[in-house]
């Protein structure tokens, strides 16, 4: 196959996973990143197949109207943006309607009750929490777009002020066995936390000009460097203590939303059951628990475990179960009214929806990162009795091709 031909093709549409779709003279889909629909590209074919192409863009010969400059040099170069060129208020349009459509064509829904998207309160550096790679020279930078290739970077627009007040400034030269960079931001910039990720078991020397934490995990396990093992992020005013190891949302502020919107749509009440799965270090459970009589939680990630105690002390009607779900939820003679669904992007395994299943929960409330594998899971509980009764995507990811949603279904009369 001749991957150099080049055509002339106007997208028609952005797809999940941030490409644009165009169709070649043959029929063929072809996948386009950095395209938008209505435009006309001159693109070179990079990998063919039977049904489909990826292209690469040569020339745009005729911009769409709502193209717009990258803020970013390095924009279309590393891969942690896929939106630069497409204004704010257009990139939660087609994420509305990638949402729309893959619980159309995955979830197999006909009219499926997407609501009007939740935009992030800030476009630009809103995330929390980021992971530098290293380049061979000891600069800190990003993946290549689809490629293993570290890309060094001079500025980032995505990470919050505190952590791009550290990474700029850190003293780095390479170092054998230094994988990776990782920096979460706390409420202030004393509490951001470095993690230096290494193969090698002995501890690096690093060093900063600004008061942070910062541990080295290897081989031979944590070892602090600096501060503590752990920063501290306020969502409201409930501040969650999150270690190096520990999930947490990367936008604060969207996450608060979320909070607001559970809280205002989910039928709590002082008789209420909550089975929080996938509960990380409590992040929903501290809201709900003043709310209902009892949430009980099950996390199997040690370092989220821990944290989900600590942070849930204050509350006597929390308990924690820190197995696997898969192996907890059979085992489990309770029949909650709620059961709160986090799952990480791979979506609920089959063993763990099942189980879900049977204890009958009038409600699932299932926050999704991933339209596809919620497509997935939306139409396996619509095969047991579970209906949706309404999506709402939240833009936890602005500048990115990421969608968060937070999905509601009913259980129908009959039995399951």
């Amino acid at each position: 196959m001749n991957h150099s031909q080049e055509y002339e093709v106007t997208p028609t549409v952005l797809v999940y996973g941030g490409d644009a779709l165009a169709r070649l003279p043959d029929g063929r889909a072809v996948f386009i990143p950095f395209g938008i629909p209505g435009e006309s590209v001159r693109v070179k074919l990079v990998e063919e197949k039977d049904h489909y192409a990826r292209a690469e863009i040569l020339e745009i010969l005729s911009p769409s109207s709502p193209r717009i400059a990258p803020r970013c040099p390095h924009f279309s170069q590393c891969g942690g943006c896929h939106y630069q060129h497409i204004p704010y208020q257009e990139q939660l349009k087609n994420k509305q309607a990638i949402l729309e459509d893959q619980l159309e064509r995955v979830g197999k829904l006909s009219d499926p009750p997407v609501e009007k998207i939740v935009p992030s309160p800030v476009a630009w550096n809103y995330r929390n929490h980021i992971q530098f790679h290293i380049s061979e020279e000891g600069h800190p930078g990003f993946l290549g777009y689809r490629s293993n290739q570290v890309i060094p970077i001079q500025e980032c627009h995505l990470p919050d002020e505190n952590i791009n007040q550290v990474w700029p400034a850190m003293d780095l030269e390479y170092i054998p066995g230094l994988d990776r960079i990782i920096l979460r931001s706390g409420e202030g910039g004393e509490d951001t936390l470095v993690i230096l990720e290494s193969s090698d078991p002995q501890p690096i020397e690093f060093s900063v000009d600004v008061p942070l934490s910062a541990i080295h995990r290897g081989p031979g396990g944590e070892i602090v460097l600096a501060g503590d093992d752990f920063t501290i992020i306020h969502v409201h005013d409930f501040p969650f203590v999150v270690s190096a190891g520990s999930f947490f949302q990367i936008n604060t502020r969207v996450a608060e939303l979320i909070v607001d919107y559970l809280l205002d749509i989910l039928p709590l009440s002082e008789n209420s059951l909550v089975l929080d799965v996938y509960c990380g270090v409590g992040l929903f459970s501290a809201f709900l628990a003043p709310h209902v009589k009892q949430v009980i939680g099950i996390e199997s990630d040690p370092s989220a475990a821990e944290d989900f105690l600590y942070n849930m002390a204050e509350f006597d009607n929390v308990v924690l179960y820190d197995i696997p779900a898969e192996e907890t939820l059979p085992y489990l003679e309770i029949t909650p009214d709620i059961i709160l669904l986090d799952p990480p992007r791979a979506g609920v395994s089959k063993k763990v929806l099942d189980s879900i299943v049977s204890l009958k929960p009038d409600l699932i409330t299932y926050i999704s990162c991933d339209p596809a594998t919620l497509g997935r899971d939306v139409r396996r509980l619509h095969n047991q009795g579970y209906k949706l009764k309404g999506s709402t995507p939240f833009d936890m990811f602005p500048q990115t091709y990421h969608i968060e949603s937070v999905n509601l279904f009913q259980r129908t009369l009959r039995e399951v």
